[in-house]
């Protein structure tokens, strides 16, 4: 049987652990409400990405026009590595 000092040593590496998994592995994104309501999406740069509902409903609804922008302007374009 463990001692207490085990176990409670026990307990703390599970939470470590657990609050590791909460956060995203680097580069891996994730979305998050912020406070003032808006939707937050991180993992695409330094910064999160914030627009409110209806920002991203208008960016999404123009999903096809940026992907044919992005095609007919690809070498003006530059790629971050």
């Amino acid at each position: 049987m463990a001692t207490p000092e085990e176990l409670q040593a026990e307990i703390e590496r599970l939470r470590a652990e657990n609050e590791a998994l909460k956060k995203p592995a680097r580069g891996q994104m994730s979305l998050k409400v912020s406070e003032k309501g808006a939707l937050s999406v991180y993992g695409l740069g330094r910064f999160p990405v914030t627009l409110y509902r209806e920002q991203w409903e208008k960016l999404l609804n123009m999903g096809e026009d940026i992907r044919s922008f992005i095609q007919t302007h690809d070498t003006q374009l530059k790629k971050k590595e």
